[in-house]
């Protein structure tokens, strides 16, 4: 962290020093900063491989879950009933509960700062317009499951929560100035109640690149190779890009080489830790070419839910013209709000309920379907009537 520019505001001053040796040791008092490091990029898992916490009257406190063997019972139980206070608490819930850390209450710094119309909400931009001081950057894309840290990494690691509890007394006043504290309060507690996400049923479509692919028994080859690697990264904890990059897997499937030398003379195959594996490799491939048609997958993904919006014109002209009306009213009301569009309704809730309307579509009946899709009540409030009407919309 460095000083403040000259006349910016400053951060809280730092408490005076004790008053003697009869002093009474300060006493953790107030909500809690938490934060955590994983190691997204270097490990398979997205566990946290170190926890910051910081609160008044003790001070900032580094633990690693992994020396202590992810048994953090003494925290859980000191942390019991108190506020959290987290930048994009939805990156670190996860990972914080596989450890038993669950917050009571929580305060999301990244939320707050949308919901209070700021344009960038990063933790380092924020800091700096509100409290005027910057954080350095440095480590935060580190492969975090390195032992021993380093220390300047434990420093950086050590500054994320530094100042999060004022960010959050700042942003709180600010939320109250703009009528807007309720609001945030439902967004926190949806956030701390919201259910892990669900497993993709064919993540392998996220493969990048796959575009290139033209035919099923392509896919096929894909999809064999995308599991291949995932096997392996999950038995040894390695990021399945590292393992493989989705550029060769996306390659072997369009060349479809017939024999080990062949798969060995394309690129990224052609390296020492590839043709150590290439038997693996070209075994995935000749099971996706030994598969029959009707085990082939399908060329496009089966959507849960409606399809993507540029289709829609074609297949369905009433819901295309019922979403435009709906994007172009939610929009002007987000605007005046000063917010922005996706925090005031979701995307997604917006898309199914046009392209499937509820069967009322006054503006009591949209509150309910709303309601049902996971809608706040502040978000209900201001957008039922305007979604009612769009619904209502007719193409021209």
């Amino acid at each position: 962290m460095v000083p403040p520019p000259a006349g910016a505001p400053a951060a809280r001053p730092p408490p005076p020093p004790p008053g003697g040796p009869a002093a009474a040791p300060p006493r953790p008092t107030g909500p809690v900063a938490v934060d955590t490091e994983r190691a997204s990029g270097y490990r398979y898992s997205q566990r946290a491989y170190l926890v910051q916490l910081r609160r008044e009257g003790a001070g900032t406190v580094l633990v690693d879950p992994i020396a202590l063997g992810g048994r953090l019972d003494p925290l859980v139980e000191a942390l019991d009933g108190t506020e959290w206070v987290l930048h994009a608490a939805s990156q670190d819930l996860p990972c914080l509960a596989e450890l038993g850390l669950r917050p009571s209450v929580l305060f999301d710094t990244e939320l707050a700062g949308r919901l209070a119309g700021f344009e960038r909400v990063a933790l380092g931009t924020l800091v700096e317009r509100l409290l005027g001081y910057r954080l350095e950057k440095g480590h935060g894309a580190a492969d975090w499951s390195r032992r021993p840290l380093p220390t300047d990494w434990l420093n950086y690691a050590a500054l994320d929560v530094e100042l999060l509890v004022e960010l959050r007394d700042v942003l709180e006043q600010e939320l109250k100035r703009q009528g807007k504290l309720e609001w945030a309060l439902e967004e926190f507690e949806a956030a701390r109640t919201a259910p892990l996400p669900r497993p993709r049923a064919e993540p392998w479509r996220r493969t990048s690149g796959i575009h290139r692919i033209r035919s099923p028994r392509q896919l096929a080859a894909v999809r064999a190779l995308w599991e291949a690697r995932d096997a392996l990264a999950r038995e040894r904890d390695i990021a399945p890009g590292r393992v493989l990059p989705d550029s060769a897997l996306v390659e072997a499937a369009v060349r479809n080489p017939s024999d080990e030398a062949a798969l060995s003379a394309l690129p990224v195959f052609r390296g020492r830790a590839q043709r150590r594996m290439v038997g693996v490799w070209l075994g995935a491939l000749q099971r996706a070419a030994a598969l029959t048609r009707t085990e082939l997958p399908e060329p496009s993904q089966q959507h849960d839910g409606p399809p993507p919006a540029n289709r829609w014109a074609d297949k369905d002209p009433a819901a295309a013209a019922r979403l435009a009306a709906a994007r172009t009213a939610l929009t002007a009301v987000a605007e005046a709000n000063t917010l922005p569009v996706e925090n005031l309704l979701l995307p997604d809730l917006v898309r199914r309920t046009c392209w499937q309307p509820p069967a009322d579509i006054s503006p009591e009946g949209v509150a309910a379907a709303l309601r049902e899709g996971g809608a706040r009540n502040w978000q209900i409030a201001l957008t039922a009537t305007t979604l009612s009407e769009a619904l209502a919309h007719q193409p021209t």
